[in-house]
């Protein structure tokens, strides 16, 4: 008979420790208190009895949906499950078993912390209880002693997914409210946040079991968080965050926290505190119920929630935690009225590479700390012997996250650093630099771009080395190291005195003034072969053949390109310098400036959307379609470009795809589809567009205002008409450069489009005639694997292995946390070596007046909440009259930019795309604030100033009564703009 209690006493060392039965979350603290950490006192109801419940239940609910049922039938029947069993009452067995346990873990007059934690039931040999299921074998259960199972890799509070806040605990619960709490628990199994996000994440949301732990509460004074590891950059610091109160004023960021950071090697503590208003507690008065917020006591307010003694015992409890499983450690705890600290919880701390001997493997995340979880550390190896100095290799991806953001496969990798070493090889030949010098440096070119375990960094001391052949590069190297996110040590030196610069320049004035001719050539020559493309045939060879031209023939063009680039850091700077001796005043007027002006591809691409979706707004049925989330997508798409729902949409639908088709998230990433392949999801593209009745005429109404009104800035600030012509000469030229940037950027958008159609259609060969499993494995293999795999020139005959072996290590790469921007590696050793060793570089400190400051790249003033944006998958109607905070974008954003009522980006110059869509969307826009999307919580009250470049959190005081909510269309609060553009406070809530 299935235990449905189990205990420390009864268990006898079977079930409490097999997370498979009773969820990662208790397993850990069980195999914590078997080795002597001071865990308080709690019992289990295991998954089984979860089971037998939603059984009792089963004749009353609704038929289950059967396998591939709709995500609106399966959320129904969950919707049903949930209110079931919140209804329910405990059998009066189970009920009178779990008072008396109360009874024995809290006292009679005591109180319990009750909480859920979710096991699937595919969680592997240890779901021994689930319904019908086989006896495990004795050899699994000797194994699961120790707490060492396949749940660990699925399960809530896992090291692969935490499944954070998706089930449900209750705090200071007392014997009359047990029942009911155990109950709700229960029912978050089916909580409507936790079935959506199990279906994303490709779980059977009708397949759910809960375990709930029911355990002693802790009337802790103070709490806290700690980690082994900085979480920010993996760096062996132990961290720990601290509030007055229990913990979960420091989990659900309710109380004021102080942070405390020590170093072992040194035994040195350091703290970041802040005045103390609020704790989280039991309210006065009350003997059970929902914490609430507390005044802190105005005599505690600036004392340090811990002192230094007590930071070094909780940091060394942390790192007990951490030596008992193996792996970077996650713990909560609380210290009591008498200073006794006592462990809570424990869970796997995702980090960067850990130091040479603990690079962990998938497996570690496993509870246990010894047999099976301890041998999924695999190590590293030692570290070298040799110490290889002081001498850096710096690396940077301050601006090439926004177009290769997070991991990327092979495939993208490679064709990523064919395009550098290609387009650079032309642009110093246009540059002037010796061909010979340019053949003697190929070894640079061919490492301009590095892959950090998945992330690609530009090399650079390679692109100092390369750029510093260029005299003409001095006018340019400060700006050109802000837009590269360069600072400290990484800098440059100058090269090249003034005088040697002054005999450079009539050779960049005869550049600049054969560019427009070029460039002009440059985008002849690109249709032309857009238009190639369409004839290409379906043969391996055909396809190889047309890649090969394609890209010999850009290697001799595209350097064009980036001569823009150069030619506009000199404009940018030249107008900069001459508005501040005039006026006295930054930048930002010549932001305003540049808005207006000719389309260039990538507004049109936008401007095509929004025609797109005026005309399925016209047609109402359509429209209702479109915003129906249970609309199937791709059957939609082929009514529409059918003519079922008028020629005229089915025409346009059409000709976005055939046009702006490569254009999407992630547009050069080779392992990602775009519109050219998955048509269909133009519709999630438009649909915000549809909701909000946007219009093309509207759009260029709102930027000629925009442009008008920066103009008559311009003559507030600069009265003398001469020196207004010069400026507005200056900015005519910018924007007219910022204009080819976007262009060249579409080509080059289509320029990895045609490749990954090149590549993809490859793959489907090879996965046809069974050399791959499925075509898409190619984003495991590079450019050359792919063409060798036919033309004979590849070196390995197993790809499918080879593919294997490339996922596994980009699905670890992607589980680590966002590196520093700038950091640096020890020369002269391997990368798998110098990597753990690196260090962050030119960290930016926080300003004394709490404003958060950037380059203001799209003026205005706007109020709002604050959308923070790390997954650009994010629906786009998410962001619908939010501020949006993001670390970098790239072209495929467009769509939620043109949600949102403003930006905030970590990265990013005057000329970077997240700019440039500022001005031309009329939105306050502030780029490269460093922090931002840690420094301003999702949902955060802000206000962004897009011509001085600040932002600011606005205090309760400041913040509207009753925002609206997200999708609708928010009333103006008032408006504030500081250079002629739009800004109109505005805000939402989630």
């Amino acid at each position: 008979m299935t235990e449905l209690v189990v205990t420390t006493a009864t268990d006898g060392g079977e079930v409490l420790a097999d997370a498979a039965r009773v969820g990662n979350k208790f397993a850990r603290q069980e195999v914590l208190r078997r080795a002597g950490f001071r865990v308080p006192e709690f019992f289990c109801l295991p998954a089984a009895a979860f089971d037998e419940a939603l059984d009792a239940l089963r004749p009353s609910l609704p038929a289950e949906p059967a396998d591939g049922a709709d995500r609106a039938e399966v959320e129904s029947w969950c919707a049903a499950a949930r209110e079931a069993l919140v209804g329910a009452r405990l059998p009066v067995a189970l009920a009178e078993r779990i008072r008396k346990e109360f009874a024995d873990v809290a006292g009679p007059d005591g109180l319990v912390a009750v909480r859920a934690c979710v096991v699937p039931a595919n969680a592997g040999a240890g779901a021994a209880d689930a319904p019908g299921a086989d006896e495990a074998d004795e050899a699994d259960q000797t194994d699961k002693a120790d707490g060492t199972e396949a749940a660990e890799a699925i399960g809530e509070d896992s090291a692969v997914d935490p499944f954070a806040g998706m089930s449900d605990s209750f705090l200071y619960v007392d014997e009359d409210g047990l029942e009911d709490a155990v109950l709700r628990c229960w029912a978050s199994a089916f909580n409507p946040q936790a079935v959506r996000y199990r279906t994303l994440r490709g779980l059977d949301p009708l397949r759910a079991r809960v375990a709930v732990g029911i355990q002693r509460m802790v009337l802790g004074t103070r709490s806290f968080v700690a980690f082994t590891r900085d979480p920010r950059d993996g760096a062996v610091l132990r961290v720990v965050a601290a509030a007055y109160g229990i913990g979960e004023g420091v989990v659900q960021e309710k109380a004021d926290i102080d942070h405390f950071f020590h170093d072992p090697a040194t035994d040195e503590v350091t703290a970041r505190t802040v005045r103390k208003q609020w704790s989280m507690g039991l309210p006065e008065g009350a003997a059970a119920g929902s914490p609430a917020l507390l005044p802190v006591a105005a005599e505690l307010a600036e004392v340090p929630v811990l002192d230094d003694g007590q930071v070094r015992e909780v940091a060394e409890l942390a790192a007990r935690v951490e030596e008992l499983f193996g792996v970077p450690q996650d713990i909560e705890g609380a210290l009591t009225e008498d200073g006794v600290v006592h462990l809570l919880q424990a869970r796997p701390l995702v980090t960067a590479p850990p130091t040479a001997g603990t690079a962990p493997t998938a497996g570690t995340g496993a509870v246990a700390g010894t047999g099976t979880g301890a041998a999924t550390a695999a190590t590293a190896g030692p570290a070298p012997a040799e110490d290889p100095g002081s001498a850096q290799v710096y690396w940077g991806n301050h601006n090439i996250t926004e177009s290769f953001p997070g991991v990327s496969g092979a495939l993208t990798f490679s064709q990523s650093r064919e395009f550098y070493r290609r387009s650079f090889a032309d642009l110093y030949r246009r540059m002037g630099v010796p061909e010979s010098w340019v053949r003697d440096n190929a070894h640079r070119l061919a490492r301009m771009v590095g892959y950090l375990e998945g992330q690609v960094y530009y090399r650079l001391d390679d692109w100092h080395a390369l750029h510093g052949q260029m005299p003409m590069f001095e006018l340019v190297r400060r700006g050109w190291e802000q837009a590269m996110g360069i600072t400290g040590p990484a800098r440059g030196e100058r090269r090249w005195a003034a005088p040697a610069v002054a005999l450079a320049l009539p050779r960049l004035a005869w550049r600049s003034a054969l560019h427009p001719w070029q460039v002009k050539s440059f985008l002849r020559w690109w249709d032309r072969q857009m238009a190639e493309a369409e004839t290409v045939g379906d043969s391996p060879e055909e396809l190889i053949a047309f890649y090969r031209r394609l890209w010999e023939r850009a290697g001799e063009r595209w350097g064009v390109t980036l001569v823009n680039a150069f030619i506009a850091l000199v404009v940018l700077g030249a107008g900069s310098i001459l508005l501040r001796r005039w006026t006295g005043e930054g930048p930002q007027v010549l932001v305003g400036l540049m808005g207006g002006g000719r389309e260039n591809r990538s507004l049109e691409a936008v401007r095509a959307a929004m025609g797109l979706a005026e005309l399925v707004g016209a047609v109402p049925e359509l429209r209702a379609a479109v915003l129906d989330d249970a609309s199937d997508p791709e059957q939609l798409w082929q009514q529409i470009v059918e003519g079922q729902h008028g020629a005229a949409v089915g025409d346009a639908a059409r000709g976005y795809v055939a046009r702006y088709g490569d254009r999407a998230l992630h547009d050069l990433k080779l392992e990602e589809p775009t519109p050219r392949q998955r048509p269909w999801t133009v519709l999630a593209l438009i649909r915000p567009l549809v909701r909000q009745g946007a219009t093309v005429a509207a759009n260029r109404a709102d930027e000629q205002a925009a442009a008008r009104k920066a103009r008559e800035r311009l003559r507030e600030v600069l009265p003398n008409p001469a020196r207004r012509a010069v400026l507005l000469g200056v900015t005519s030229l910018a924007r007219d450069l910022a204009r080819i940037r976007e262009d060249t950027r579409f080509c080059r958008t289509q320029l990895f489009g045609l490749s990954r159609d090149v590549m993809w259609r490859l793959g489907a060969e090879l996965a046809r005639t069974g050399v791959l499993d499925d075509a898409l494995d190619v984003a495991d293999l590079t450019v050359e694997e792919v063409i060798g795999a036919f033309d004979g020139t590849g070196t390995v005959t197993d790809l499918r292995a080879l593919v294997a072996l490339r996922r596994t290590q980009r699905e670890r790469w992607a589980k680590n946390p966002q590196r520093p921007a700038l950091l640096g590696t020890p020369a002269g050793l391997p990368l798998a070596r110098a990597l753990p060793r690196a260090s962050a570089v030119g960290a930016a400190a926080a300003a004394d007046d709490g404003l958060l400051r950037g380059i203001g790249s799209s003026g205005g003033v706007v109020r709002g909440r604050a959308k923070v944006v790390l997954d650009p998958a994010t629906d786009p109607d998410l962001a619908a009259g939010r501020i949006l905070v993001a670390r970098e974008t790239d072209p495929g954003w467009l769509f939620l930019m043109m949600s949102a009522t403003g930006m905030v980006v970590e990265r990013g110059t005057l000329l970077s795309h997240t700019a440039i869509t500022g001005r031309l969307l009329g939105i306050p826009t502030v780029v490269a604030v460093p922090g931002a999307t840690t420094a301003i919580p999702d949902g955060a009250w802000i206000e962004i100033d897009g011509a001085a470049g600040t932002v600011r959190l606005l205090p309760p005081s400041e913040q509207p009564g009753e925002p609206e909510e997200p999708g609708e269309s928010p009333e103006p609060a008032g408006t504030a703009p500081t250079d002629g553009t739009a800004g109109t406070e505005k805000g939402d809530r989630t």
